[in-house]
Formats: C-alpha cells, sequence, structure tokens
C-alpha cells in the first residue's frame, strides 16, 4: 500500500464526513470506498469513527439510498477483504444505538461470512472491548429478530462442531470470590484475594506446555444491568484498577437481586447463552459459598457436564469437610486459599503443574502485604495457606528428560 496515496483518501473522506453531509459528500465518500483497494479499505476504516461514517449516509424518500448502498458495501460485497478487527469495529458501530432491521441483517451477514478459527476469533473481537457493548448484549439483546438471532446461534454450533478450541472460557463471580465484600469477615472489606488475579491467568493459559490464547476471562455477577450499561461498566471499570485484565461480564438483573435461588437462576439463564455464543469452548467457573454460586455451578455442571470441566468455590461460611467431599464428587471443589484452589485445578486437569507454583509464589507474596484488622486474624490466614503451600509442594513435577 502507498502511504502517501491512503493518506490523501482518508483526509478526502474526513473531509467529506465534516459538518452536514449532502447527497454529493455521500456520493463521494461511496466511491472512495468503492475504489479502495483492500489494504486501502482497511486503513480507512481503522482511522475514521465508524459510528459516524454509518450515520452520515441516509436512504432518502425521493432519491438514491447511500445508507443502503454503503452497508451492502461494506458488509457484503468487500466484506471478505476486511481484517477481523475491521470487521469487528464494523459489528460494534453497527451495535450502538437502535439496532434496525437492516442493521440486524448486515451484522448476520458479517458472521456467516466467517467460519472456524476465524468465527472464534471475530467473537473474541467483539467481547474485547471492556464494556458492556458486548457479544452477549448484541446477540441476545441488540437483535431483536429471533429469525436473525436463531440464525447465528445455529451457525455458531455448526462450526464449533468442525472446529472445537480445546480451551476453556473462564467465569468468575466477583464478590467475596475476587474481593473481600459480602459476607466473608476474614479480609479487610474490598480486599482482593491472595493469588485470584494468578488463579484467573493460570485457568485462561490452561494446563498445556504452550500458553491458550490470554482473554477468556469472564464475570457473572448479580449486579443488575441498566439500560445504558452505567453499572456494568463502572463494575469493569473497579475490576480493571484493582488488576483484571480487559474481561466480560454477564450481569444480573434488579428482579433476581433478592435470593439466592433467584441469583442462581440468572446467573444460570446468563450462563446459558453465554454457552450458546461459545460452543467451541469448555468452561471452568469460579465462586463462593455465600450468595447461590454453588447451586449454579451444580446447574451448570448438570446442563452441560461435558462442557463444564471445573466448579471453585470459595467457602466463607465454613461449609463441614464432609459436605465438601459430598460435592467433590460431583467436580464442585470447595477451597479456603487460592493455592488450595490451584492444587484441586491442576488435579482436575485444568491448569499446569508451574501454574501452581506461579499462584502460590503470588498468593505468598499478597498476603504479605494486606493490613489485616488483627493480629489473630492474620496467624488464621496465614496457617490456612501453609497447609494449602505444603498441599502444593507435594504435587508430583512433571519429568525431565
Amino acid at each position: 500500500m502507498d502511504l502517501s496515496t491512503a493518506t490523501t483518501k482518508l483526509q478526502a473522506l474526513r473531509r467529506d464526513m465534516t459538518g452536514h453531509t449532502d447527497r454529493n459528500d455521500e456520493r463521494r465518500i461511496l466511491d472512495l470506498l468503492e475504489g479502495a483497494t483492500s489494504e486501502e479499505l482497511n486503513f480507512l476504516l481503522s482511522n475514521v469513527d465508524l459510528v459516524r461514517l454509518l450515520s452520515d449516509l441516509d436512504d432518502r424518500l425521493v432519491g438514491p439510498d447511500h445508507h443502503t448502498a454503503l452497508l451492502d458495501l461494506l458488509c457484503k460485497r468487500r466484506a471478505a477483504e476486511l481484517s477481523l478487527p475491521v470487521r469487528a469495529s464494523l459489528a460494534t458501530a453497527l451495535q450502538k444505538g437502535a439496532t434496525r432491521g437492516q442493521a440486524e441483517a448486515r451484522l448476520r451477514d458479517l458472521f456467516l461470512g466467517l467460519k472456524g478459527r476465524e468465527l472464534t476469533g471475530f467473537k473474541n473481537l467483539l467481547e474485547a472491548g471492556g464494556e458492556y457493548h458486548d457479544l452477549h448484549k448484541l446477540v441476545f439483546d441488540d437483535v431483536d429478530d429471533v429469525a436473525v438471532r436463531t440464525e447465528l446461534l445455529a451457525h455458531f454450533q455448526r462450526e464449533a462442531q468442525a472446529f472445537p478450541s480445546g480451551e476453556n472460557k473462564v467465569l468468575s463471580d466477583i464478590d467475596d470470590t475476587f474481593f473481600a465484600n459480602w459476607v466473608d469477615p476474614r479480609y479487610p472489606k474490598k480486599t482482593v484475594y491472595p493469588g485470584v488475579l494468578a488463579f484467573y491467568q493460570e485457568l485462561d493459559r490452561g494446563p498445556g506446555i504452550i500458553p491458550g490464547r490470554a482473554g477468556d476471562l469472564v464475570f457473572v455477577s448479580a449486579r443488575p444491568q441498566d439500560p445504558l450499561g452505567l453499572i456494568e461498566n463502572a463494575t469493569l471499570d473497579s475490576l480493571s484498577k484493582r488488576g483484571v485484565p480487559l474481561a466480560v461480564m454477564l450481569s444480573g438483573s434488579f428482579f433476581y437481586l433478592l435470593g439466592n435461588t433467584r441469583i442462581a437462576q440468572k446467573k444460570f439463564e446468563n450462563f446459558e447463552q453465554y454457552a450458546r455464543l461459545f460452543p467451541e469452548y469448555g468452561f471452568v467457573f469460579v465462586g463462593d459459598s455465600g450468595q447461590g454460586d454453588v447451586e449454579f455451578g451444580a446447574r451448570m455442571r448438570a446442563a452441560l457436564p461435558q462442557a463444564v470441566r471445573a466448579v471453585f468455590i470459595h467457602d466463607v461460611v465454613a461449609t463441614p469437610q464432609s459436605k465438601r467431599d459430598e460435592w467433590r464428587a460431583q467436580h464442585v471443589f470447595f477451597f479456603d486459599t487460592y493455592v488450595g484452589a490451584a492444587v484441586d485445578a491442576f488435579h482436575a486437569g485444568v491448569i499446569s503443574r508451574d501454574g501452581v507454583d506461579r499462584i502460590a509464589a503470588a498468593a505468598t507474596e499478597s498476603l504479605a502485604a494486606i493490613a489485616f484488622t488483627t493480629p489473630a486474624q492474620r496467624q488464621e490466614r496465614e496457617a490456612e495457606l501453609t497447609r494449602d503451600l505444603a498441599l502444593a509442594n507435594s504435587l508430583p513435577r512433571p519429568r525431565t528428560v
């Protein structure tokens, strides 16, 4: 690509998009995009506001249907030339605002034009924005046409059967799982649990020598979703400030906010939908024993026993050992520290032996930095960690050649 020529075309495109865009401006925009090479087209679409571009071109009662022509150009005739990031940006631009029937049909075209690994990559890009305009919202909220949604989900299922990912999506609760915030009196409020971030990373990395694709962390929360996504975006921002990389969030609702059974029901409905978006993946869930997560995890396992590889429950209500053992037989593992969770995750085959060591080191360092309320509180947490570190150290190591 000649960068000078592409830059000149970009300047012309931006000039025609400035201020009010009349039908002559719109025609020039269409001609410019139509005449661009594949590399130029990707360059241009990567460097303009796609939401603005889509809104600038109109269909008229009398006159040319430039908006329809633009959608046809980008989503059908030249869609195969678009890189996955540009295609994802275009899909997000179509998603924002009112997603009318024509936009839904073009979104369908963007998905159906991809297969196998490319489709998985496209879906993951739509999840990677770090705000509530994600794939889940697009398919189950913004797309109103049931026929379009059904077609998309059937396409996802067909491609998953032909091209399974072999990796896991990591689903996690937030309160009393990621940080102490609801029931757990053992740590100061808002304390991020020692080793939890490393645990997420190792579950995402997987058990193999070659790390899996990073970025498969999804928070399943009882926190309600408002129409503008303000609560969800604020929660994601709060998680980011506490060291969580870009993540996806499946929110609850005000109706389901009270009562563990209701909370578990909403989380399960979200999980069922999410599993239909990513049928090529397995799933691991991390929750706690204080707010419906045990029930939720058990329902996940019952619904998709082959896909849900393990459920890890941070025990904040002192569950008796006999009850823990009953759940363990169902691949629902209760734990007191994230080192203990790592030991069970290794036995379940979802993290590596080296991953256990990395979690142990992170938990040890993090615990030392916590300002506990009393010396007794620190001593109790250190005793738990010491016990689980001994279990981790006793795990067999892979033989070296």
